[in-house]
């Protein structure tokens, strides 16, 4: 399988998929400022409509996933969602291999693992 990098958001509030949720993609390098590699929004299933890294893309390093959910609950009728922007950062050590970031959210927790 080639490289590449996905992610998955779930509205753990509905039991459904978040779509329209926004998620910034950057790059932390050893001593430099992190670099936004890419932003994308989530669609109806919950996911991004490409990888958000894929196989020519894709090195080893450290990275970290934003995903926007204050914007998204408020989209959705909470007004005061105690989470803001949800920070997810994590190493790639296999450029070969399938990585894919899962985040299960509610206003006010989440969860994310190394999904497959």
């Amino acid at each position: 399988m080639p490289g590449k990098l996905s992610t998955h958001v779930l509205d753990l509030t509905t039991g459904r998929p978040a779509a329209g949720l926004r998620i910034e993609l950057h790059r932390h390098a050893p001593g430099a400022a992190p670099t936004l590699i890419k932003t994308d929004v989530t669609n109806a299933d919950g996911r991004t409509d490409a990888p958000l890294l894929n196989a020519e893309e894709i090195t080893a390093g450290s990275y970290e996933l934003i995903f926007d959910v204050a914007a998204y609950f408020v989209s959705r009728g909470i007004a005061s969602p105690f989470l803001d922007r949800v920070p997810v950062r994590f190493a790639i050590v296999d450029a070969s291999a399938g990585y894919h970031v899962p985040l299960l959210v509610t206003p006010w927790a989440y969860s994310t693992y190394r999904g497959s």
